[in-house]
């Protein structure tokens, strides 16, 4: 073949390439899409962070007058909490006739929550915690609800809180009308939620078919492969826990993830008493559980990073707490109930796993 055919030929061929990169490469608008979400989060968090920056030279001076023994006691009452969430993984399995040690749980909760901040979020922690929990004996009906039913309980009690400080902020006009649809749409969102979960308790099939769709277009918008085995069986863990809750025996997990909850709340108190600007319990209220839920709800978002922090920020400053003392009071917060858990729970993970 002469030098010319060669040419033609590898011309032809480079256009074949060129042709199938554009057909299996991800459109351009995938590629946008993929970081949508994430931008509209972290936009957000930044809008909202910023008119707290000029308060950052009034919180160091907030932080040399910390009272040592209200920070003692938020740490307490942090530590209180964590042993809570192991009673509630206890009081679950107790559902089922198992058993596992209250601070075995708590160890086991630490971890997880660290290994679902790496890889896929509540799933990722439902997997772990499965795995965890069946290491120790357990039966997999059991660890399915050890996984499965703590979140539940845990976000149930958080919903009730947020919407509680929407009515509350309602009620004494301290909504702007951004906040107030923002905080609408969630409620909406919320409900559109529980809708759905009444309606795939009868139709589970086709439930688990939508999961699947959904879960499958974020892994094609993050330009990852998508496997369904996760998403399935996290589906079918949740309709056999709520199967299981139906029974009855409810009632002492959801007091458990309750007390749990309340210490977490605690831990933030003290630490307004220690930068000396104690809250009255409806503010307390009005600033906690709606930023905890609005970070769950950014899930994209490792831990709500930011998207906490700033929302916890905005509500605090517009119901009358200084900005250099909502700074401090909200990071000192973060630090003990998220950043030093996390931390803590990578060893653990770890040496659960080994072992």
């Amino acid at each position: 073949m002469d030098i010319n055919g060669q040419e033609g030929l590898q011309n032809q061929e480079n256009k074949n390439n060129n042709h199938r990169s554009l057909l299996y490469s991800p459109p351009l608008i995938l590629k946008a899409r993929r970081y949508l979400l994430t931008l509209i989060f972290l936009g957000l968090a930044v809008h909202l962070i910023l008119p707290q920056i000029a308060s950052f030279e009034g919180s160091l001076q907030v932080i040399r007058t910390m009272a040592l023994w209200a920070v003692l006691l938020a740490a307490f009452t942090q530590i209180i909490s964590y042993i809570g969430y192991g009673y509630l993984i206890n009081s679950v399995l107790a559902i089922v006739d198992q058993h596992l040690s209250i601070l075995k749980g708590a160890a086991i909760n630490l971890a997880a929550s660290s290994m679902g901040m790496l890889a896929g979020g509540t799933l990722g922690n439902a997997a772990a915690t499965y795995i965890w929990v069946r290491k120790t004996g357990v039966s997999k009906e059991g660890s399915g609800l050890a996984g499965t039913l703590p979140t539940m309980f845990n976000n149930a009690i958080l919903i009730v809180l947020a919407t509680a400080g929407i009515v509350y902020l309602i009620l004494v006009h301290e909504l702007s009308s951004v906040q107030f649809y923002i905080f609408l749409l969630i409620l909406t969102l919320l409900g559109l939620g529980a809708l759905a979960v009444i309606w795939g308790r009868r139709h589970r099939t086709r439930f688990k078919a939508g999961a699947g769709k959904i879960a499958a277009f974020f892994a094609r918008s993050r330009n990852r492969p998508y496997n369904p085995a996760p998403t399935e069986e996290y589906v079918s863990r949740f309709f056999a826990a709520l199967d299981v809750l139906h029974k009855g025996g409810w009632q002492r997990p959801a007091l458990a993830a309750a007390f749990s909850i309340c210490f977490d709340m605690l831990t933030l108190y003290f630490f307004f008493i220690a930068a000396g600007h104690p809250v009255r319990p409806s503010i307390l209220l009005v600033g906690y559980g709606l930023p905890l839920l609005f970070g769950k709800m950014a899930f994209l978002i490792p831990g709500g990073i930011g998207v906490v922090e700033s929302t916890m920020a905005a509500l605090y400053t517009g119901l009358g707490v200084p900005g250099p003392i909502a700074v401090v009071v909200i990071l000192s917060y973060r630090m003990f109930s998220f950043w030093i858990p996390t931390l803590v729970g990578f060893p653990i993970a770890f040496y659960l796993q080994r072992t």
